[in-house]
């Protein structure tokens, strides 16, 4: 049984991937999300990400259909006190915005259709620097007080404001970031390397990428001359295009071949050996795309693969 690793500065103990459920509700179903579920869980998995807006975007849908799902898994198979359920708030479209009283009432409303009396993880999805960090703090320490979250992060934030927000908390005794949810993968470097992933290494924060397989390209299905039935194919086929696309997907070859691993596994594993990261985030809409992502918790890549991945990629 693979590890469970410390959540940053917290007490939440979680698989090293992350189970992404954006999906949930738009390209897998019900069913077939709980089957996912069920066969992540039974591989020792116990982390799972969505937000409150997934998947809005899709016609017909209203925004939480993902939440519901994974709410009505946790209820069937009682097990919310075996899993670590993150989500976010900001995004949806009854609930916009990091207001205090928004934030609080998208929380009510995410507990309602998770099912359950607290959040695990509770993420600003989206900063609105309009809203002064001692607001958004001040309503999200009161959640934890009052129980309803016991551990707050931040996604797509710049490193100005999540330093400002860490200091307020530390300055005035309140609830403090411990996970931060960057764009991060190997095509995509310069959205977390830099200042944002100095604050987080200076704060003990815990970074878990989104877009770690970009789209689903550095799983290796997308090749000149081919062409992928998938919602994401037109912004994952873009890579092919770059150089830096063609180098890094011949390094992935050429070193999944040599642990004869998928794709997948061995992008997964270089970026959870980055600084910092402590479990990327990936999505699977059927159980047989699972064990590529499943890996990256036994791959332990060698230096000299590291850093042909780190210099295919920059």
């Amino acid at each position: 049984m693979t590890s469970l690793r410390k959540l940053g500065s917290s007490d939440l103990e979680v698989f090293p991937l992350a189970l992404g459920g954006n999906v949930f509700g738009w390209t897998a179903d019900e069913d077939h999300s709980f089957a996912v579920l069920d066969a992540y869980a039974a591989a020792g998995g116990n982390f799972i990400d969505t937000a409150d807006s997934y998947s809005a975007w899709v016609d017909g849908n209203q925004g939480g259909e993902s939440e519901t799902i994974i709410g009505n898994w946790v209820r069937a198979r009682g097990n919310h006190a075996d899993v670590v359920i993150a989500t976010k708030v900001s995004q949806h479209p009854d609930f916009p915005g990091l207001t205090a009283a928004n934030i609080k009432a998208a929380a009510d409303a995410s507990l309602r259709r998770l099912g359950t009396d607290h959040i695990d993880l509770y993420y600003t999805h989206f900063d609105k620097p309009e809203v002064p960090v001692e607001e958004i703090i001040g309503a999200l320490d009161e959640l934890v007080r009052a129980g309803k979250v016991r551990q707050i992060g931040a996604s797509n934030i710049s490193p100005e404001r999540l330093r400002e927000s860490l200091e307020f908390s530390d300055r005035e005794g309140l609830a403090r970031y411990v996970a931060l949810q960057p764009h991060y993968n190997l095509v995509s470097r310069d959205t977390y390397e830099g200042e944002l992933q100095d604050v987080a290494a200076g704060s003990g924060l815990a970074a878990v990428p989104y877009f770690a397989l970009a789209s689903g390209f550095l799983t290796g299905k997308y090749r000149p001359g081919t062409t992928v039935d998938s919602a994401r194919a037109t912004g994952a086929a873009k890579h092919l295009e770059t150089d830096r696309g063609r180098a890094v997907l011949a390094a992935l070859d050429e070193i999944a071949g040599a642990h004869d691993v998928a794709v997948a596994t061995v992008a997964l594993a270089w970026l959870a050996a980055r600084p910092t990261v402590l479990a990327p985030i990936a999505s699977a809409r059927t159980v047989e795309q699972l064990p590529a992502l499943l890996g990256v918790a036994e791959l332990e890549l060698t230096e000299p693969e590291l850093a042909r991945l780190t210099e295919a990629s920059a």
